[in-house]
């Protein structure tokens, strides 16, 4: 039997997956796969830096007037937009000389690839998945802006995609602490940071509690019936209700939230933006052979970022 080219093997086999590889990763992560249903899952084409249009204030030309009033038509500067820098992730896919002869006949390598194509994929879903929650200074400042940048412990302090949150009031989430959270008082805790997070129509649409909270949160409904979604249970992800937004556990085993906390989030104002030509696919050249070993890499290649428009909509609860 001729011996297949292994390098288009890895190439091909590894392409043909990059849309499902990209669609599991945002399917892995709760918050990812609201971003994608909402539509702000949303490559970027390119630039030094992701940028993020956000409005910081209302227009000052408003006003009441009256039949033949002279009406404000003063230049109303009311759009800027936050900086994020690209980050960059890569999962290499490795095959030996040995293992080509090994595997010689095409299926039997393919089998070998699938294998680790697998590992690969779960191995970036899960590496994204647990970057959501950094504050983007692991790894060297190399990992994603995560919510806890976004929605930080402080703040009124530090800057957040260029926008000094000490000097600009719009930009500061919302933070609540101070009362060791229970069963019995969990709800008043809520309510509270709640309603300082809902304007007209703009409300958290989805809170994302580790174990601790979780399990508080449905001790405190345990007299209460509990409704959720087919498709939210469908997605795998373990959901109740509070004031009409989901409660997703992300925890559980290798769970990546920060312990006893409750992110509140409208994800009308948070974005998942990977760049168009680098969202889970594999790196050109697609042949890659090493210098000095007998072995040939593919490697899965990520870049992109998360960024926000709207950071005053977001809260944190800490219920230690």
């Amino acid at each position: 039997m001729a011996f297949p080219n292994a390098s288009d093997i890895v190439a091909t086999t590894i392409q043909s997956r990059t849309r499902k590889i990209a669609d599991n990763v945002t399917d892995n992560n709760a918050l990812l796969a609201y971003l994608k249903k909402r539509g702000n899952s949303k490559p970027a084409s390119g630039g030094n830096v992701i940028y993020q249009e956000l409005s910081y204030a209302e227009n000052t030309n408003k006003g009441w007037y009256s039949g033949y009033d002279i009406l404000p038509t003063g230049q109303a500067d009311v759009i800027s937009a936050a900086e994020f820098s690209w980050k960059q992730a890569a999962v290499p896919v490795v095959i030996s000389g040995l293992e080509q002869l090994q595997n010689s006949g095409r299926e039997a390598l393919i089998d070998l690839l699938d294998g680790r194509i697998s590992v690969a994929e779960s191995t970036m879903a899960n590496l994204v998945s647990e970057s959501v929650y950094s504050d983007g200074t692991g790894n060297g400042g190399k990992e994603l802006t995560g919510l806890n940048a976004a929605v930080p412990t402080s703040p009124t302090s530090g800057t957040y995609g260029g926008i000094n949150r000490a000097t600009w009031a719009f930009w500061q989430s919302i933070y609540a602490s101070g009362t060791t959270a229970t069963s019995a008082n969990l709800l008043s805790l809520m309510n509270d940071l709640y309603v300082q997070l809902c304007r007209g129509l703009d409300h958290p649409d989805i809170i994302i509690a580790d174990n601790n909270m979780f399990t508080l949160y449905l001790d405190a409904l345990q007299a209460q019936q509990r409704f959720t979604q087919a498709d939210k249970g469908e997605a795998g992800f373990s959901t109740v209700k509070y004031m009409g937004s989901d409660v997703i556990l992300d925890g559980g085993i290798g769970g990546n939230m920060p312990a006893d906390t409750m992110f509140f989030l409208n994800t009308k104002y948070l974005h998942y933006r990977p760049h168009s030509k680098r969202n889970m696919v594999p790196l050109s050249p697609n042949k890659r052979h090493a210098i000095n070993q007998d072995a040939e890499v593919q490697i899965l290649a990520f870049a992109g970022n998360m960024t926000a428009s709207g950071s005053k909509f977001q809260g944190r609860l800490n219920g230690a």
